[in-house]
C-alpha cells in the first residue's frame, strides 16, 4: 500500500471550505478563517505537510480538486 504527501500552502487559502465539504476528517475551519491540515507538521513557511496512506488518496484528490486556489497538492512519498 502506498503513501502520499498531502503538501498545503495556508498562505494561498482563502477560507472558501471546499475541501472541509469533501473530508472533514483532516480539513477543519481555523480561527484565522481559513483552514486547517490536522495532524500536519508545519515547515515554517506557511506551508504545512501530512503523509497519508492510499486508502485516504482520493478524498483528498477531490479536497485538491475542489480547492478554488490550488492550494491542496498531493505527491507520491518515495
Amino acid at each position: 500500500m502506498g503513501k502520499y504527501k498531502i503538501i498545503f500552502s495556508k498562505a494561498k487559502c482563502t477560507g472558501a471550505l471546499s475541501c472541509v465539504g469533501v473530508n472533514q476528517k483532516i480539513w477543519k475551519p481555523s480561527s484565522d478563517g481559513k483552514v486547517d491540515l490536522v495532524g500536519s507538521k508545519d515547515l515554517k513557511n506557511g506551508t504545512f505537510e501530512l503523509i497519508i496512506d492510499e486508502k485516504d488518496y482520493q478524498k483528498n484528490k477531490n479536497a485538491a480538486k475542489v480547492c478554488p486556489v490550488g492550494a491542496i497538492k498531493l505527491e507520491p512519498v518515495k
